[in-house]
């Protein structure tokens, strides 16, 4: 059956499934898929969100067995097949899945080897095109109309969220190994606070992912509320050294306790509709 569905565009009257075009191609794919594996921690959301536990997902790290926070409740079962930036083939292949979700930034070096397995379907990108990837993993899902209405509910939510607090500004700041991320408007949380309509210090108001900065852009940070997050243990990151420069203190947010450490998991690794529905959450109870 799955030699039948890992299909060519060119070979549309042997699919038994749907096609569907994506950033690699097209690829038939089953009707309602039964068994499937997501290599991101995006389709593991999107899948979720839809009401598909997936058979097999990555993890974000080498150490661990989990895959992130707040999924823990929802990803009893899945197996471990790699982490995001090595998926093993070995691991995947055993699951016998019926499709397989990822991104060609993430795993377009593999799609050939994937497609072997089992229908894949890949976005292009993550992170700032998470809601057009909802839309295209719901469709290989055979959930499109459910994914829409997903999106549908974030938009209004949103909108409702920005109109209470129009009067504040937000800043994003994220402390990764070695580097601190000054986060824009081309970003999954730039994304959101656009659609909720929330401010942005100007210097953030950048249609690009995000700046790398030292210590002396420190002042660039500053707006009615501050978030940060931080990436896996703090010690390795960059906080440390950033929140004891005397730069730091003088932010108006910083001073007026309006500085507000937020999980990275949802705000920057989620990259799909629970995670953005998370900082909703977020937002709502920070910004009184």
């Amino acid at each position: 059956m799955t030699a039948l569905l890992v299909l060519s565009s060119g070979a549309s009257a042997a699919c038994q499934g749907r096609e569907i075009t994506h950033a690699a191609g097209v690829t038939c794919v089953p009707k309602m898929p039964r068994r499937v594996v997501v290599l991101d921690v995006g389709p593991l959301d999107t899948a979720l969100a839809l009401g598909i536990k997936p058979v097999g997902a990555v993890s974000k790290f080498a150490d661990s067995d989990n895959f992130v926070s707040y999924l823990n409740d929802r990803t009893g079962g899945i197996q471990n097949v790699g982490i995001i930036t090595q998926p093993s083939l070995e691991r995947i292949l055993a699951l016998k899945p019926d499709l397989i979700l990822s991104s060609k930034v993430r795993h377009g070096e593999l799609y050939t080897q994937l497609s072997r397995i089992a229908p894949t379907v890949l976005t292009e990108s993550v992170g700032a095109t998470w809601r057009e990837n909802l839309l295209l993993w719901g469709d290989a899902l055979g959930k499109k109309a459910q994914a829409q209405t997903l999106l549908n509910r974030f938009r209004v939510r949103a909108k409702t969220v920005g109109q209470k607090h129009r009067g504040v500004s937000i800043s994003v700041v994220r402390f990764l190994p070695g580097q601190t991320r000054i986060m824009h408007r081309a970003s999954f949380i730039g994304t959101i606070l656009d659609e909720a309509g929330l401010s942005r210090p100007a210097s953030q108001r950048v249609n690009d992912f995000a700046a790398m900065v030292s210590q002396e852009a420190i002042p660039q940070m500053d707006a009615s509320s501050l978030f940060y997050t931080t990436w896996g243990d703090p010690k390795t990151t960059t906080q440390s050294e950033m929140m004891q420069s005397p730069l730091w203190k003088s932010l108006g947010a910083v001073k007026a306790g309006r500085a507000f450490s937020v999980d990275d998991d949802f705000w920057m690794t989620g990259t799909g509709i629970l995670a953005a529905n998370r900082v909703l959450d977020d937002l709502e109870k920070f910004l009184k």
